[in-house]
């Protein structure tokens, strides 16, 4: 098996990449998507985080605005939600990836990869990216999206320029869509072959 670590900063377009790994039939685990359903209500984080954040959950489980306005600008603030996080979206992939045993391929969609070290445990380190007009106007173009939002946002990720750098792949989403899904298909096809899937 090749495990594969999808990242990209916000607005790049990597959720849109992640699902044409899907639609070719590559198994994709989506921490965001983990994320959420761990902090919907009933969810396993909802008591955790609003212990840590008091008033950041309701009955729909956590509010992510309110968490994310508690967190945003603190560091240490971020550091202890992390703690939490973290392990449990650790375990949600462990389950992932005993569920897709015989798969020859498997993307873990993570956006902070690199930020949080998770490019030691994959393979392969597939960067999704854009030019930084295109992405300003994706990321601006989001519902509650402010210019102070996106830039805290940005502060808080490894850099575009470094995240290529240190990519065994980058897949360019500024293009049309074809080139986008024929660079994930030549990958596929590249990758199946070195493991004679």
């Amino acid at each position: 098996m090749i495990t594969i670590g999808l990242t990209g900063s916000i607005g790049m377009g990597k959720s849109t990449v992640a699902a044409m790994f899907a639609a070719e039939g590559v198994p994709v685990f989506d921490a965001d998507a983990a994320v959420h359903r761990l902090q919907a209500a009933g969810g396993a984080l909802v008591a955790r985080i609003e212990a840590a954040f008091p008033g950041t959950t309701d009955a729909n489980g956590v509010d992510r605005a309110r968490l994310g306005s508690a967190v945003l600008a603190d560091d240490d603030a971020m550091t202890r939600l992390e703690r939490i996080v973290h392990p449990a979206v650790g375990a949600e992939r462990a389950r992932f990836l005993a569920d897709h045993a015989d798969a020859p391929i498997v993307v873990f969609d993570i956006p902070l990869l690199f930020e949080t070290g998770g490019e030691r445990a994959v393979d392969r380190i597939v960067v999704v990216s854009a030019a930084p007009a295109v992405q300003r106007a994706r990321v601006l173009a989001r519902a509650g999206m402010t210019d102070a939002k996106f830039a805290a946002i940005l502060a808080r990720q490894t850099p575009d320029d470094v995240k290529r750098a240190r990519a065994d792949h980058v897949i360019a989403t500024d293009v049309p869509t074809e080139d986008t899904r024929a660079a994930v298909r030549g990958l596929i096809a590249c990758l199946n072959a070195s493991t004679g899937g």
